[in-house]
């Protein structure tokens, strides 16, 4: 069994915990590795949820993203920014398929085709400042079966999404 649990990604010049916004969710959150530009990513447990994400992103006046890693194979994203809205997308389609096949439902219940998510990660990294290229957001969210780990898949969609690692 792998890795479960998600990712909280935020920008804030202080402790991103800090926020009133994530007062039930305080003392579960760890941080798990600051990036550029003031970027923040906190582990959480995956219950209870650290709350919604387009409250988070509306309280913050900035965008929001949390990756929920299931069993380290896939990811379910969800994003939220003021401006652009929220929407939901995974990474690792077919492990994904797979979880919610067997509750009866599709993939397309719950999340974008690989096309409209990349197309609205373009619009929420414009709204946090970055200039990304759709092409390679494409590529990671259309990935069926990952030869990465869903913590890996996840990593790599933030620095895509223009939400660089600290050098060193």
């Amino acid at each position: 069994m792998g890795f479960w649990g998600c990712y909280l990604v935020g920008r804030s010049g202080e402790p991103l915990i800090g926020h009133p916004a994530l007062r039930d969710a305080r003392e579960r959150l760890t941080l798990r590795e600051y990036r550029a530009d003031g970027w923040q990513v906190w582990a959480h447990p995956t219950e209870p949820s650290p709350g919604s994400m387009t409250a988070l992103a509306d309280a913050a006046r900035a965008p929001v993203l949390l990756g929920f890693v299931m069993d380290g194979v896939c990811v379910a994203v969800e994003a939220a920014a003021p401006y652009s809205g929220s929407w939901y997308a995974c990474l690792g389609r077919a492990p994904m398929a797979a979880r919610m096949d067997r509750d009866g439902m599709t993939i397309e219940d719950f999340f974008l085709l690989p096309e409209d998510a990349a197309q609205r990660a373009v619009q929420w990294a414009a709204e946090s400042g970055h200039g990304v290229l759709e092409g390679p957001l494409l590529e990671l969210l259309r990935v069926d079966w990952p030869e990465r780990s869903g913590e890996e898949l996840f990593f790599i969609f933030l620095d895509r999404l223009g939400i660089e690692r600290l050098p060193g």
